[in-house]
């Protein structure tokens, strides 16, 4: 600090030292680990010694069953089998339902909940994760790929597109995984979620309208307007027999569900309405011939297990840039939804899921998935609360619920002939009302009004547009606040708290003072080149108003500015020119910089950038309280302020 060092008593070191260079190799290699690797996913397998033990390591990480597995019990089994029946119960009725939203072929909702669960059993890390088809992706894949081809003209090329679409999906997905790329799916906030989740909901629901109404005719837009205007202009259609029955087992669906959250020891009720419900309505169609007054049915389900599919994918032109752009739309919704599912129970359970692990696990099970006739799956929510609530212990209930969904398919399909379409529309309508968060969204209302009107923004857009374009809002307004943040950070004055050297926020605490003749400003947010032109602006009105303020009251104008850098994490070479630029435009002024608390990163730049050199040694300072006190002393001396000898000096000074 030259002059600085010889008055403190050859102390001889910087008040803020300039940290040791460190080789650009060493700087990358931790960045980069930090970015994709914070987690060190791989210290058990590094922490192992010999080549067989690292190897028996990483198939653990790969494959986490083989940790759990070696200490299975029979009690365990005992809870796993409970919840297993219990989810398959849901999954066989939720599954025909949700392949009929896709507009695919009833049996794939089957074969999609024998293959992906046996899968993500293998390789997934959530102990209560329920793995199926859900109806958002189902409504996605089939908004996207009917606007090309149409399902019931062309059902053979339709189909071959919905598998492509999962396999592009699943590459996707474990793509991301792989290369530790997890981090994106963040950026579907919590409220673009529950928006976009409300919104999907509500045209689900206005898609089953078809059902419910017995129409045979309905548009292919999910938009409330041509729905609605499909609704109405067929009311001569509408078939008594099918709201009846439709009305009344939507009723006994929401009862069993009321039922269950008032009295959770009941979950089994729920659970099992949607199978119950099932039955009922064959059984009652099959004794009242229903199907010739206008009630539609399932049809013929061919027995067996799962077909191989790995010839009907699609790589070729036209239709492969269709099925690769709904592929990975519908891959990072449903990333996102069994990501946050998973991590959910995770929580009230107390253990940790690996986001990209459980990336690689989804996506594995999609490709696989592709190649035995099954359509994208993931981990949906009302599936794994029931797995949650039945007591299961770790994945092996997705086996069980696999084992009990072959054996439906091998021997119980011929009993869902005459399963009526009404009912899988109450079933879908039953299951989306409780996607739609209105109690999440008051809550973002009386906390964030950025986050609410992200939410309502994509429920709007899902609503009144489409999946897509409610997608593209939500994420859109989401990454305009994140830019908001980077361009125009808040910078904030800071006062004394009074016989203290604590400086704390102005509009905060009523008690902190200004200090006569010293303007402490606090800068929250890295310094980048998106926001430094606006820094140098805003800290000049601070100083503006500042000047104003003493001018009317006839006190000390401005004569040092100290910028409290502890939240400024990081600083490129825009922002230490506008520290530069700064400086001399203080100069002009008449007015001392002073920098209080910069991090490691912040001194090596200012340092190889000269504008270390620029301001000073004697102008920075480890914390605010004694930049703050050298200035004060410096004005009531007359002396420069890194002469000042310790901090006692500077509070008698003070005072």
């Amino acid at each position: 600090m030259g002059g600085s060092a010889e008055a403190n008593g050859g102390a001889g070191a910087a008040r803020v030292p300039v940290p040791p260079a460190r080789p650009f190799l060493d700087t990358f290699r931790g960045n980069l680990k930090e970015t994709f690797f914070p987690d060190d996913p791989f210290r058990g397998v590094v922490r192992e010694r010999g080549a067989g033990r690292r190897t028996v390591a990483a198939l653990r990480y790969f494959f986490p069953f083989l940790e759990w597995m070696p200490a299975y019990r029979l009690g365990t089994f005992k809870s796993d089998l409970i919840a297993g029946i219990t989810i398959a119960s849901l999954a066989i009725p939720q599954g025909i339902s949700y392949a009929k939203l896709a507009s695919l072929p009833p049996i794939l909702g089957l074969y999609s909940s024998f293959v992906p669960p046996l899968v993500y059993a293998l390789m997934g890390s959530s102990k209560d994760l329920a793995v199926g088809t859900v109806a958002v992706a189902s409504l996605l894949i089939s908004s996207m790929l009917s606007r090309e081809v149409s399902p019931t003209e062309n059902p053979a090329l339709y189909l071959h597109l919905a598998l492509t679409a999962t396999f592009f999906a699943g590459v996707f997905q474990a793509s991301l995984g792989l290369l530790r790329l997890g981090f994106i799916v963040d950026f579907l906030s919590h409220a673009t979620i529950v928006g976009f989740m409300a919104g999907a909901a509500t045209v689900v629901c206005l898609q089953q309208l078809k059902g419910m109404l017995g129409l045979d005719h309905f548009t292919t837009s999910t938009d409330v307007v041509s729905v609605m205007d499909s609704v109405f202009t067929q009311t001569h259609q509408w078939r008594w027999e099918s709201v009846l029955l439709g009305c009344g087992f939507l009723f006994f669906l929401l009862l069993t569900r009321f039922i269950s959250k008032r009295r959770p020891k009941l979950f089994w009720i729920s659970a099992a309405a949607p199978l119950t419900s099932v039955i009922l309505g064959s059984v009652l169609v099959y004794l009242t011939h229903a199907e010739n007054h206008g009630i539609q049915v399932i049809g013929y389900l061919k027995k067996g297990l799962n077909p191989p599919s790995v010839t009907s994918l699609q790589f070729s032109p036209p239709y492969m840039m269709l099925a690769l752009k709904t592929g990975i739309i519908t891959g990072v919704i449903a990333l996102a939804e069994g990501i946050a599912v998973g991590r959910s129970f995770a929580m009230f359970k107390n253990y940790n899921i690996d986001g990209n692990k459980e990336m690689i696990a989804i996506g594995t099970m999609n490709i696989l998935g592709s190649f035995t006739s099954c359509y994208l799956t993931t981990g949906p929510f009302s599936r794994s609360a029931v797995n949650y609530n039945a007591g299961c212990k770790t994945a092996m209930s997705n086996v069980v619920m696999s084992v009990a969904v072959m054996v439906t398919l091998l021997f119980l399909t011929p009993l869902f002939h005459y399963t009526p379409l009404v009912v899988l529309s109450a079933i879908i309508i039953s299951a989306m009302l409780g996607l739609i968060d209105y109690q999440a969204a008051i809550h973002l209302w009386q906390v964030d009004k950025v986050d609410f009107c992200v939410c309502v923004g994509a429920y709007l857009g899902v609503v009144f547009g489409s999946v897509e374009v409610g997608l593209v809002v939500a994420v859109s307004i989401s990454l305009l606040r994140v830019l908001l943040f980077i361009a125009r950070p808040r910078t904030t004055v800071l006062g004394n708290i009074p016989n203290s050297m604590v400086y704390r926020r102005m509009d905060q605490y009523a008690a902190a003072q200004t200090v006569p003749g010293v303007l402490v400003l606090r800068v929250d947010a890295p310094i980048y080149f998106a926001n430094a032109s606006y820094l140098r602006e805003r800290i000049s009105r601070w100083i503006d108003d500042e000047e104003e303020r003493t001018k009317g009251k006839g006190e000390m104008g401005v004569q040092y500015v100290v910028l409290d850098m502890g939240a400024v994490g990081s600083i490129d070479t825009s922002g230490t020119s506008m520290l530069d630029e700064l400086k001399k435009s203080l100069d002009r002024r008449g007015v001392q910089i002073v920098l209080a608390n910069p991090g490691s990163e912040i001194m090596k730049k200012l340092d190889s950038s000269k504008v270390l050199e620029q301001i000073g040694h004697d102008w920075i300072f480890p914390t605010v309280g004694e930049a703050v006190a050298s200035c004060g002393y410096a004005l009531h001396s007359h002396k420069p302020a890194g002469v000042l000898k310790d901090s006692a000096a500077a509070r008698e000074s003070m005072v």
